[in-house]
């Protein structure tokens, strides 16, 4: 069984920084790609950022300059850092795992979404 938990959403002030946490847990080999995504209503899920087992990264060209996403391999944990938060960022975020099982399966494992709401 492998899952991957989120958190850290909530209620911020347009301006205002939050971070999101997602760790993986389970009969896990290791963790190739992670990437945060975000869908806000009405819209279809669009990629935030993401990282490689490198830590090379990429982002959106909505949030470069302001979100920081980072990764523990060791930890099989990752973060997204945002600051400088618009309201037209308000979105589900997800969390989203590109990992090879113990049994050397690979999967694709999503979080359970956290609501980021961006308002005054």
């Amino acid at each position: 069984q492998v899952q991957v938990v989120e958190s850290g959403g909530g209620l911020v002030q347009p301006g205002g920084s939050l971070r999101l946490s997602c760790a993986a847990s389970g009969s896990i080999l290791g963790v190739r790609a992670m990437g945060w995504y975000r869908q806000a209503p009405g819209n279809q899920r669009e990629l935030v950022a993401n990282i490689q087992m490198d830590d090379n990264a990429n982002y959106a060209d909505s949030v470069k300059g302001r979100f920081t996403i980072s990764r523990d391999n060791g930890k099989r944990t990752m973060a997204l850092q945002m600051n400088s938060l618009k309201p037209d960022e308000t979105a589900v975020y997800y969390c989203n795992m590109q990992l090879t099982t113990k049994g050397l399966t690979y999967r694709e494992i999503w979080g359970q979404g956290s609501l980021v709401t961006v308002s005054s």
